[in-house]
């Protein structure tokens, strides 16, 4: 079985990326703008194995899109990573207390990428 991933991010050429290097190792990938995006495609796509979601993106950001996502589904599964350039551990803790299951640093390394994901989607 194909597994979705969904990638919320407001950079086209971060999207563009992630979406080249999982298409390639054989994901099927969603697209989001932003939190507010990102919401609306966690409720449109109920067969999603993996969210990875940016922090710092306009309208909403990605901690508090994952701590909405939380709310209104607090007995979802899907694993939800973010991949940012923060590091800050205030962030970090706030993000995992939200749910969020890993934390990726921009840039990442392809293989090392896909290797993550394919870990926690069970792929």
């Amino acid at each position: 079985m194909t597994k979705k991933v969904l990638i919320v991010d407001d950079s086209a050429v971060v999207r563009n990326e992630i979406r080249a290097t999982l298409t390639e190792a054989g994901f099927v990938v969603v697209e989001a703008i932003n939190g507010a995006d990102g919401l609306l495609k966690l409720a449109e796509h109920l067969d999603l194995s993996l969210v990875i979601c940016d922090v710092n993106m306009p309208v909403m950001d990605g901690v508090e899109m994952v701590e909405k996502a939380k709310q209104q589904s607090p007995s979802s599964s899907v694993p939800i990573v973010m991949l940012t350039t923060e590091g800050q551990p205030s962030l970090i803790r706030r993000a995992r207390n939200a749910g969020v299951k890993g934390w990726i640093v921009k840039p990442f390394q392809p293989r090392l990428f896909v290797e993550s994901v394919q870990r926690l989607t069970g792929a």
